[in-house]
């Protein structure tokens, strides 16, 4: 394992990669809604990102089997839990809910983060999974600081949203970030408090609590990349990139430009 502490103006550069992601969220908050497909709300990213000057860096990242992933967003909907492909036969529609997941490259760094939507309205007991697990990622922020462990992060993440009646997803891990989208160390979203690698400061990581309605257990479709739940019930998936400080982690993503316009669950 090789984790490498950023410096302050590495710092500030993963910040800004972060920045434009969350204004691609708040510009696809505007076109989310019974009608659209994914692929319509990917072309939308991917055309936003490159106008500001970045790359998406999902576009042709390979999963272990080698195929390139075709989207520039990864857009989730209902029971897919991560890595969705954006396609013209994917339609929302009213009560849906879509994670969309995004990455971008900007002068040499990565920002990743994810943003679970409703389309339209939403049942009061999807809305309670989505709450719950934007919630547990800010309880995994808070124990995300330098002296503390990994597992600490995961514990608080599986703790919380387990009481609530929900599975945690194992197989899918939040992970290091920086030059790479994906850097040492694995993220779990689960673990034992004191158990893991130390946080240091200066380390960057991107967690992503990944929360399912029903059985936690999963599938990947024939595509390579589609992962959606067993038993059919949606998933939430919220992500934020963040800097270990002493005292207090810094969030380098933002949900605030996307719920100034979608509001707070």
């Amino acid at each position: 394992m090789q984790i490498f502490l950023k410096t302050e103006d590495e710092i500030e550069l993963m910040r800004q990669a972060n920045a434009l992601i969350a204004k691609t969220f708040a510009l696809l908050a505007q076109y989310i809604k019974p009608g659209v497909t994914t692929l319509q709300l990917d072309r939308i990213a991917e055309e936003f990102i490159r106008d500001n000057g970045a790359i998406p860096s999902f576009k042709n990242f390979p999963n272990p089997g080698g195929t390139p992933f075709p989207g520039s967003i990864c857009a989730s909907v209902n029971d897919v839990v991560v890595h969705g492909v954006p396609d013209d036969k994917t339609v929302l529609k009213d009560g849906d809910i879509i994670s969309v997941d995004c990455g971008t490259i900007l002068n040499g760094f990565n920002g990743d983060s994810c943003y679970t939507y409703c389309v339209g309205e939403v049942s009061e007991e999807v809305k309670t999974l989505m709450r719950t697990t934007k919630e547990s990622l800010y309880l995994g922020i808070e124990k995300a600081v330098a002296g503390n462990h990994l597992g600490d992060i995961g514990s608080a993440i599986q703790d919380y949203c387990e009481s609530k009646g929900y599975g945690v997803v194992r197989e899918l891990v939040g992970h290091g970030i920086g030059r790479e989208m994906h850097e040492d160390p694995q993220v779990p979203n689960y673990g034992k408090r004191g158990n893991g690698v130390r946080l240091k400061e200066g380390m960057c990581i991107a967690i992503e609590p990944m929360i399912t309605m029903g059985d936690r257990h999963i599938g990947i479709m024939p595509d390579g990349w589609t992962v959606k739940t067993l038993d059919g019930k949606p998933a939430a998936h919220f992500e934020h990139s963040i800097a270990i400080r002493k005292g207090k982690a810094e969030i380098l993503s933002s949900f605030e430009e996307v719920e100034s316009i979608v509001g707070t669950l």
